[in-house]
């Protein structure tokens, strides 16, 4: 017999081993027998309870797996095996918080298993707990220093703890081991390179330019090793070296203005300009240097280099030529030139047909695109008389070609006509039916319009056909959409409907942060080092993205509109009635709530129902279209306040971002947290008409609260205070 309650006999300990087995090797129902098996004679084992509930738990029965992994935990408390399960169901559920205290939890009682400290050296760095991941890295490699991704994982853990030096020691450490890393040529170039990542993250621009001359023939990524140098020579202030590498760099891509820039900063800015011009005759095709040419360019250069390149674009019509010129239009000597040429330009196309009065005779398009030209133009300064009329003459011209109308419906939106747009659009759509892009931008034009069943109705011309559009939109992760969509049921106040759509959004951006979760130990084996570490911050800053921030601002407005919307109440008023009434009036309240309840039991039984139908089907099904789970929220402004929280941290320099916390803050009365938001709109911009509306706001309610603590009016006064002298 056992000694304890852990402890199996022989036979069954030799069951259990078998059920691990099952477990790595995914046999899941086998497992399951087997666990029963050892159950029917020992049903207090805890860790044969929750391995079952694992087995249960990948059969896609969750609750019942929980439910025995809990059962199991109960049983043994002080088992590492029950611990590690229950992280793992927790993992699986993505709630990676949980699972990691799990895996906390499991080595109190086995500090040195290597399955947990890897699984859990994987959560805290999902979780970014970069501290904790030293620690755990280190145990990890002191436990099998044999394993070289052990050492690759430490090096990076004291990486995003911005200690590149030490992550350097780790790599040099495991150069003089044993275990090599690398076996094939891209793997030493990565490992290579990463090396020098770290001493470039260090600042040791000389021994960073050292190992990459020492490395030269053993990188494959040419060049970001020509690259690299470039920049260690520039750092080290080797002008004339640094300026023969980025000469190497635009022969190979001229088209990269980067390269041209870094180029142009260790040249004298007099000599720019004949630089650039030297450059543009040894490149003519290089649209990079035909824009920084007229960039740099003044006055009378500027103009002549302007007129050749407006004369080549609406020679070669170009729909995209006012995009390129839109920046100039910022500086007013440059924005007359150009206005000047093109005004010029129509009159002499339309009197003799050239560009100049004694010019050679253009293609009859040259006036078609300088007419498109002036339309955008005047759009882009908002004259949408003069912008209406221009597209309108084009489209007279050549009534043929789809980006006029789109033009036109673009003006028109503008102008505040959003019907007319979307009718134009749709116009611009069925000429060219194969067209994706016209497509959605016809949808989006519906949808601006309120239009929402329409626009989904032309999406799905290009969308799969055994799904709905909204369906195959939502899994292509089309945030475009989502936006929109969202807006449009907003301005219809159907909020339920809104809010589905920026959660959906809201997804989307947790499945980009999830699907980061297997990189972390793939990446270690695969070498690509580099490209993890830029991942993993470029993940950090990822809601700072526009469609996310549109996102929130229209979440919050909505959970706004719905924390402002007065609560439907049950209660009679039983003041003038007789008591006949208030029988009567009690019976049918008693009977309204009995049907209320009737019928949530028989949509949930619908909707499980519903599942159980499709479970094995392709097709996923929506529990909630309409979004009633959100509508119903008993805590809208705390919901409000998710999609906010994020966006404090990254688009801290967004003036909308802490209007809509302030407004947020105030309704909830957290007076303090709401000076905190103005304090940060008047550090970006005090003189926004913002700031002076939210300051007013916030000092005539606070001014009428009578019952606010004395400590909070003191700090809300010493604050205002600080804000006055800033």
């Amino acid at each position: 017999m056992a000694t304890n309650k852990r402890e199996l006999p022989p036979k069954e300990a030799q069951a259990f081993r078998n059920l691990l087995k099952n477990y790595e090797l995914r046999q899941y129902k086998k497992g399951l027998k087997l666990a029963d098996s050892i159950l029917k004679k020992y049903p207090d084992h805890g860790e044969t309870l929750a391995l079952k509930g694992l087995f249960l738990n990948n059969l896609e029965k969750k609750e019942e797996g929980y439910e025995y992994v809990k059962k199991g935990l109960l049983k043994d408390l002080t088992s590492h095996i029950c611990w590690h399960v229950y992280g793992l169901l927790y993992r699986a559920d993505k709630n990676y918080e949980e699972a990691a205290k799990c895996y906390a939890n499991a080595l109190k009682f086995n500090k040195n298993d290597m399955n947990i400290l890897r699984d859990y050296a994987i959560l805290q760095t999902q979780l970014r707990h970069y501290d904790a991941l030293v620690d755990t890295r280190t145990k990890l490699l002191e436990l099998k220093p044999q394993n070289p991704p052990f050492w690759l994982g430490l090096a990076i853990a004291y990486q995003l703890v911005n200690e590149p030096l030490k992550a350097v020691k780790v790599l040099d450490m495991h150069a003089e081991s044993n275990a090599p890393a690398a076996s094939t040529d891209f793997e030493k170039s990565e490992l290579h390179m990463y090396y020098n990542m770290l001493l470039e993250e260090s600042k040791d621009y000389q021994k960073a330019l050292d190992h990459l001359l020492e490395i030269e023939s053993q990188v494959t990524d040419k060049r970001t090793w020509k690259e690299k140098h470039a920049l260690y020579l520039v750092k080290l202030g080797r002008k004339e070296e640094g300026e023969k590498a980025y000469r190497l760099l635009i022969d190979e891509n001229p088209h990269n203005i980067d390269y041209i820039n870094e180029f142009l900063k260790l040249k004298e800015a007099s000599d720019i300009h004949t630089i650039l011009t030297d450059l543009f005759t040894q490149y003519p095709r290089s649209k990079a240097l035909e824009h920084l040419i007229l960039q740099h360019a003044e006055g009378e250069s500027f103009k002549i280099k302007a007129e050749a390149s407006l004369q080549n674009g609406l020679r070669k019509g170009i729909p995209s030529l006012f995009a390129s010129m839109k920046k100039y239009y910022n500086i007013p000597e440059k924005k007359s030139i150009i206005e000047e040429l093109m005004n010029g330009y129509c009159d002499s196309l339309e009197k003799n047909g050239t560009f100049n009065v004694d010019g050679a005779k253009e293609p009859p398009t040259a006036l078609l695109w300088t007419l498109y030209y002036l339309a955008k133009q005047y759009d882009f300064e908002n004259q949408n008389e003069k912008a209406m009329e221009y597209i309108n003459k084009a489209i007279a011209h050549t009534p043929t070609i789809v980006e006029l109308y789109m033009t036109k419906g673009r003006i028109l939106k503008h102008a505040g006509k959003i019907e007319e747009a979307a009718e134009i659009m749709n116009q611009a759509r069925e000429m060219d039916l194969q067209d994706r892009f016209i497509n959605s931008k016809c949808a989006k034009y519906m949808l601006r319009a309120g239009k929402i069943e329409e626009a989904e109705r032309i999406l799905s011309l290009f969308t799969r056909k055994d799904v709905t559009a909204l369906q195959d939109l939502t899994d292509m992760q089309c945030q475009w959409f989502m936006v929109e969509e969202g807006y449009a049921y907003l301005r219809k106040k159907e909020y339920g409907k809104a809010l589905k759509r920026f959660h959906t959004l809201n997804k989307f951006y947790s499945d980009y942060f999830d699907d980061q979760f297997d990189f972390h130990s793939y990446c270690l084996r695969k070498l690509t080092l580099r490209a993890y570490v830029n991942t993993l911050r470029w993940e950090d800053k990822l809601k700072a993205h526009p469609f996310y921030l549109k996102a929130a601002k229209g979440a919050v407005e909505a959970y706004l509109a719905i924390a402002e919307k007065p609560k439907e109440t049950d209660e009679i008023d039983e003041a003038n009635m007789t008591e006949a009434e208030k029988k009567k009036a009690r019976n049918k309240a008693r009977k309204a709530a009995l049907k209320a309840q009737q019928d949530l039991e028989a949509k949930k039984a619908q909707a499980k129902e519903e599942a159980l139908k499709h479970k094995h089907d392709k097709k996923p099904i929506d529990s909630d279209p309409e979004g009633e789970s959100y509508l119903n929220t008993e805590k809208p402004l705390d919901d409000a306040l998710q999609f906010v929280k994020p966006l404090e941290l990254l688009a801290s320099q967004n003036i909308e971002v802490h209007s809509i916390g302030f407004e947020i803050y105030m309704r909830q009365q957290k007076y303090l947290l709401a000076l905190k938001a103005l304090s940060k709109i008047a550090k970006i911009d005090k003189n926004s008409t913002c700031f002076k509306s939210n300051l007013d706001k916030f000092k005539t309610v606070t001014n009428a609260c009578v019952d606010l603590d004395e400590k909070i009016k003191q700090c809300i006064e010493l604050q205002l205070a600080e804000i006055d002298k800033a």
